[in-house]
């Protein structure tokens, strides 16, 4: 651990370096950790660095889910408004997989579908965002298909694709 100046970033505030090495690594640290509180211990500096982990995560799945980082807004109001609207959509999707999915289904066809999950426990953002889109989309086809009255068969093969496809 050092204190100093980190002449780009922070200017002239000074902020605390924390580096954590791995025994079992070559490399001379792991994880390089950075704070401008001056009073924090490695402790501190290292607990507020796991509750912020979450939050890194949240950001990631926007981005590389949701596809937030990839809007291509000119307008203030737009730029505004669209990580908040992807927060939305996000919350909205966990509200209704816990309402109306099936975790455990979900979990088994991912063992089933690929083999390097099979100790897989818990259903992510991706699982919930994947099932949400079949059934948006299996409910928008099959109710064309449905109004033309098609063989069951046909039907049932139409759903087994959307389960390919979303």
């Amino acid at each position: 651990m050092t204190d100093g100046l980190w002449w780009g970033a922070f200017h002239r505030r000074p902020c605390r370096l924390l580096l954590i090495s791995d025994d079992h690594s070559d490399k001379p640290y792991a994880l390089a950790l950075v704070t401008t509180d001056l009073d924090a211990d490695p402790a501190q500096i290292v607990a507020r660095y796991s509750w912020r982990w979450q939050i890194e995560l949240l950001f990631l799945q926007l981005k590389q889910i949701l596809g937030i980082g990839q809007a291509r807004n000119r307008v203030q109001r737009a730029v505004e408004r669209t990580v908040p609207f992807g927060l939305t959509v996000y919350t909205i999707t966990v509200i209704w997989y816990a309402l109306h999915a099936d975790h455990q289904a979900d979990i088994a066809e991912r063992r089933a579908t690929s083999p390097w999950l099979a100790d897989k426990t818990n259903v992510s953002f991706e699982d919930m965002h994947a099932t949400l889109r079949r059934e948006l989309l299996g409910h928008r086809i099959t109710h064309v298909i449905a109004a033309h009255s098609p063989n069951p068969q046909i039907l049932q093969a139409v759903r087994d694709l959307f389960r390919l496809t979303a």
